[in-house]
């Protein structure tokens, strides 16, 4: 199971009512990818930190990593949210099994 975590860094005229459809719209579009298996997005706590909004989601392996990121859907979100809304954006990936290979996530 591989978790995949975005974190990202919203241009300053991004008021609380834009940011509350980000995170709406992330879990509303990326749920309808069949590889996804969870999904999760929220604001920050900190209202200093560089990274205001985060999102993640959960898919059995990397290949459905790719394909999901592949999607019409994940692809919609990136175009028409993200690109007009931040600035900049990092991610990362996790393996959740323990014991799982590395190698053979």
């Amino acid at each position: 199971m591989v978790l995949h975590v975005i974190y990202f860094q919203l241009k300053p005229e991004v008021d609380g009512k834009v940011m509350e459809e980000l995170v709406r719209t992330s879990r509303s579009l990326l749920v309808k990818i069949p590889e996804v298996m969870n999904v999760r997005s929220g604001r920050s706590l900190d209202p200093k930190s560089q990274w205001q909004m985060t999102l993640s989601f959960e898919v059995a392996s990397l290949e459905k990593l790719h394909i999901a990121m592949d999607s019409p859907f994940y692809l919609k979100f990136l175009e028409k949210y993200v690109k007009p809304h931040t600035m900049d954006e990092f991610s990362m990936n996790f393996e959740l099994d323990p014991s799982k290979n590395l190698k053979y996530s």
